[in-house]
């Protein structure tokens, strides 16, 4: 497999968060009634007409300028023709010969080497309905989606390696949810991903045949649909079978691909223009006052916050990942003006709770000010570490300020060394075996001991002064 190099190309389809559909008033939601957000437009009645959603223009205008998009200034749709029961029209409203965006670009950055990715066009069209399958072996179609509006991004076939998909589709992911144009909600269908896989020899100049794996949901699926096909196509290859041109779909279950159908191509969908839009002129100054308006991007907050908070990269990119997150990690550094203290807080106790409770950082039942006042406390090293993690969870159902619950609760730190020795006696008298090999030079066991102290202290010890008394103790008794 070393003398074979894979190639894959992506096609995401992105749901945009707008009110109505694309090409009619009906409003764009997820989770209603079946077919109760339908109208003749998108029922495709006779004698109805379509009519463009601006909203939408407007998000791929957004795309254009996150992307470094060439932006097309007269752009136009199609018809792409085929028939599926959950297609009313019998075809779909696409771009194909003037799409809005061409020649993109998009950066990543793997194992501190950057990579960029080529993305030749993306272009607006309109959803289709959905299929729900019964096991009776009938099927009900619900027509709420048909006609939402979908941007579909379109790579180079320049990646070549299942990870460096992933963190395409991840960067991807991160800078639409930025620029606000679609919640990317995977589980609901907005964001949908198709692969183009191919294989050759390293030295060979032109492509394999590459296989298409439509509709993977998921960005491990995506990984290993990829790494299936790599090593499919190589043994059919060697097998003395020829690729052929094909449409696949991803078996989740047994993490196989399985053919739906051969060889097809943009020729196989009849593609004309589309005879009830006209051409869309966009002109140059709407392009660029949409430019003006475009939100901070994944890549200058990253600059931005490295070069104000100088955290560590690796904490700054868990933090920027997620734009709810970094904003709220900015407002709070506003109450704390302590970066790191914020970052080891929101990444630790904070992101744990709320992975765990799978809620947003927005509903996190603390208040900002009162999180600021326990970060604020920590670190005036006026409770441990025991503690201060004890009064975040009694904050998550407990409206008391912090030190409120600390002095209640009596839970500051304690540096008295008469107090602490005390302690530190009696933790060694009921562990004497570890004491002497601690003696005996077994400094691991320091380790243990301070332990044993929080405990007996309830999370009330100062580490420092434990630690200064237990190397005296040593010291002494040798």
């Amino acid at each position: 497999m070393n003398n074979w190099e894979l190639t894959v190309g992506l096609e995401v389809h992105i749901q945009l968060s707008t009110k109505t559909k694309m090409f009619c008033e009906c409003i764009s939601k997820y989770g209603e009634e079946p077919n109760s957000l339908t109208c003749p437009i998108c029922l495709a009645m006779p004698g109805s007409l379509p009519m463009i959603n601006r909203e939408a223009i407007d998000m791929a205008i957004k795309l254009s300028h996150a992307l470094n998009f060439e932006i097309n200034n007269k752009t136009s749709f199609s018809r792409k023709n085929y028939y599926y029961p959950d297609l009313p029209k019998g075809y779909q409203i696409t771009q194909f010969n003037d799409p809005i965006c061409k020649n993109g670009v998009l950066e990543i950055e793997h194992n501190n080497k950057k990579y960029k990715i080529g993305i030749t066009r993306a272009h607006l069209e309109e959803d289709s309905g959905k299929l729900i399958h019964h096991s009776d072996n009938s099927s009900f179609v619900d027509l709420n989606r048909a006609g939402s509006p979908l941007i579909e991004i379109v790579s180079e076939p320049e990646l070549h390696s299942s990870e460096h998909a992933k963190l395409y589709l991840e960067k991807l992911k991160q800078i639409i949810k930025y620029i606000n144009i679609s919640d990317c909600d995977m589980e609901k269908g907005n964001l949908r991903v198709d692969i183009n896989v191919s294989v050759k020899k390293e030295d060979d100049s032109e492509l394999g045949t590459r296989r298409e794996v439509k509709n993977l949901n998921s960005f491990k699926s995506v990984q290993r649909a990829i790494e299936y096909e790599y090593k499919k196509q190589i043994e059919l290859i060697e097998s003395g079978h020829k690729i052929e041109q094909s449409t696949l779909t991803w078996d989740e279950k047994n993490n196989i691909t399985k053919i739906t159908r051969k060889k097809e191509d943009a020729h196989d969908y009849r593609y004309f223009p589309e005879p009830d839009l006209p051409h869309l002129y966009i002109s140059d100054k709407e392009i660029n006052n949409i430019g003006k308006n475009l939100p901070e991007l994944p890549d200058a907050k990253f600059d931005r916050f490295l070069s104000s908070y100088g955290l560590k990269e690796q904490d700054l990119r868990k933090i920027i990942s997620n734009l709810e997150l970094a904003n709220y990690f900015e407002s709070l550094v506003e109450l704390t003006n302590l970066p790191q203290q914020t970052s080891n807080w929101l990444l630790g106790e904070i992101l744990a709770y709320i992975n765990k409770k799978n809620i947003s950082i927005n509903d996190l039942p603390i208040d900002k000010k009162r999180i600021s006042e326990l970060i604020i406390l920590f670190n005036n090293a006026k409770i441990t570490n025991v503690n201060a993690k004890k009064i975040f969870a009694i904050m998550l159902s407990d409206n008391r300020l912090p030190n409120q619950i600390m002095n209640e609760e009596k839970m500051m730190l304690i540096k008295d060394d008469n107090f602490l020795k005390d302690i530190i006696n009696d933790v060694f008298k009921n562990n004497e075996n570890e004491f002497n090999r601690l003696k005996n030079g077994e400094m691991k066991l320091v380790g243990f001991f301070m332990g044993e102290v929080m405990k007996k202290a309830k999370g009330k010890a100062d580490p420092q002064s434990v630690q200064k008394i237990i190397n005296e103790y040593i010291t002494d008794k040798k």
